[in-house]
């Protein structure tokens, strides 16, 4: 059975711009787990073939449970860009929520940083949610438990 959310990879064009993203949410790099990969090993395993990629693990320092955002970042073979990448009308990958302690001070700092908001704030079942979009259409929802909007 399940234990627990583990991690979500997005493949990026561009990491520092991701890996800035992320930060401005309190990740940071984990330098050990940061890694090359490639090989008929990988290749077999994620089912492209001549993969080599940059590896990337961000987390928040202390929080626990743990999760990773894991950033690929390929040099091989050229990815394809999702012309329909943050639209949240298609199907499959929509977005990722995180909970948060504060989110409109959170945005402030996000919109002061020109992370893009999308909409307003929204008070919906017991939470204050936003959604952001980062770099690439990456589109993350920020959810605060507990407060009443209004």
């Amino acid at each position: 059975m399940i234990q627990r959310f583990d991690h979500c990879t997005i493949c990026v064009r561009d990491l520092d711009a991701a890996k800035g993203f992320f930060g401005l949410l309190g990740f940071q790099e984990e330098a050990r787990k940061t890694t090359v990969i490639k090989g008929e090993v990988f290749s077999g395993y994620m089912g492209v073939d001549n993969i080599e990629a940059d590896h990337v693990t961000l987390v928040v320092p202390g929080l626990s449970p743990r999760f990773e955002i894991q950033l690929l970042h390929y040099r091989s073979p050229q990815v394809a860009v999702d012309p329909l990448s943050g639209r949240l009308d298609k199907t499959g990958y929509n977005h990722i929520c995180f909970a948060v302690d504060d989110a409109e001070a959170l945005v402030e700092r996000l919109r002061g940083h020109g992370v893009e908001v999308r909409g307003e704030l929204k008070d919906f079942h017991d939470r204050l949610l936003y959604f952001v979009t980062g770099p690439e259409g990456i589109t993350i929802e920020l959810a605060q438990w507990g407060i009443d909007a209004g």
